[in-house]
């Protein structure tokens, strides 16, 4: 399965206003599991801390849920996320921390950091406290209730910018990237 490169005629999302809420809001307290089996409070970083939510990092030898392509948004982790690590060295050079996060468990993320060389740690939310404390949109497949894609931009564990809807996902980095040049 080709998980690097989006598909042809993918659906885009629409906004549908569930991150109108999200600008100048403070991050909630709290640690999330990284992928270097440390405990990270997004809060307590000072700078700009770029977090990508996604929905879930496919892998190669599993199938991707049925319907999947269909649901808007939905397809592009990986490219988001390698879109990322292609821009992490021009995001550290802006100050900026990266972190991805998604429900998955961690894991299941470790998997993806080393298969994809992401030279920055992923999260897991996988009882989904940001639902709870921030109101992040979700949707339901297969079962699971994973996580919209959005970007969120903290500054002193305060949100300074929403990128809602994301598409496509990997051209996501680079208008990161264009947003955080933006602010010198």
């Amino acid at each position: 399965m080709q998980l690097t490169n989006l598909p042809d005629h993918l659906p885009a999302p629409k906004d549908d206003g569930l991150s109108d809420h999200l600008y100048g809001r403070q991050w909630p307290p709290g640690s999330l599991l990284g992928t270097n089996q440390e405990w990270v409070n997004l809060a307590q970083i000072h700078n700009y801390v770029v977090v990508y939510v996604y929905p879930m990092t496919g892998r190669p030898d599993v199938p991707l849920p049925e319907g999947w392509d269909d649901i808007p948004g939905a397809r592009g982790c990986t490219p988001q996320s390698c879109s990322f690590r292609d821009h992490y060295a021009q995001l550290q050079q802006l100050h900026a921390h990266v972190f991805g996060l998604s429900v998955q468990a961690n894991a299941y993320q470790i998997e993806a950091q080393q298969r994809l060389h992401l030279p920055f740690e992923l999260l897991s939310d996988n009882q989904l406290t940001l639902k709870s404390a921030l109101h992040l949109p979700t949707f339901e497949v297969a079962s699971m209730e994973l996580y919209k894609r959005i970007t969120l931009i903290l500054k002193q564990g305060r949100i300074c910018k929403v990128f809602y809807p994301v598409f496509p996902s990997s051209e996501n980095a680079s208008e990161v990237l264009e947003w955080l040049k933006s602010q010198d």
